[in-house]
């Protein structure tokens, strides 16, 4: 059996903390949260646990996630030498925006798919992560995750995605994953 693993993660600074967009990896991570289909649960990392956080990605047959390359992974750069880019990867939000030439955000997609939207955003945990409110953090990301996990396999089963587009009308977009 392939280990998918299906992984988000929360940081401890915003863009604006760190001086802009393009200093990712001087975030760092405030918790992190996969879901392996070899284990078939979930684990949750906080930042003292990086380390094995990173073998859990470095073992998966292939790492799902939503803005993984240019976000998740780059706040990881933070902490390892090794180019997580080189993993073998699905970042949905890639390959949906390669699709569609406009990016879509994981709530539009869960929104018209299931029905269901998500808990909180980015901002929201980094409040959080200020005030010491790393359960709430762990239970957004977690959700986050089991989002993206839904997306993925139902996209795998249906070979299409629904969402909804910024006039509030759903539509479907072919995958081949």
């Amino acid at each position: 059996m392939k280990n998918i693993v299906y992984f988000d993660l929360e940081t401890q600074k915003s863009a604006e903390d760190v001086g802009g967009w393009d200093k990712i990896s001087n975030m760092k991570m405030s918790i992190a949260v996969t879901y392996s289909t070899t284990r078939g649960d979930y684990r949750i990392y906080g930042e003292p646990q990086v380390d094995d956080l990173l073998r859990e990605l470095l073992r998966a047959d292939l790492v799902v996630g939503f803005n993984n390359l240019r976000f998740d992974y780059e706040v990881l750069h933070g902490y390892t030498t090794l180019d997580l880019r080189q993993l073998p990867t699905l970042d949905m939000l890639v390959d949906l925006q390669a699709r569609l030439q406009h990016r879509l955000s994981l709530d539009a997609i869960a929104t018209a798919t299931f029905g269901v939207e998500k808990t909180a955003e980015g901002m929201q945990a980094l409040q959080w992560y200020r005030e010491g409110r790393l359960l709430e953090i762990a239970e957004y990301c977690c959700y986050d995750v089991k989002l993206t996990r839904l997306v993925h396999e139902y996209g795998a089963q249906n070979r299409q995605l629904h969402y909804m587009n910024r006039f509030g009308k759903k539509l479907t977009v072919p995958v081949v994953w």
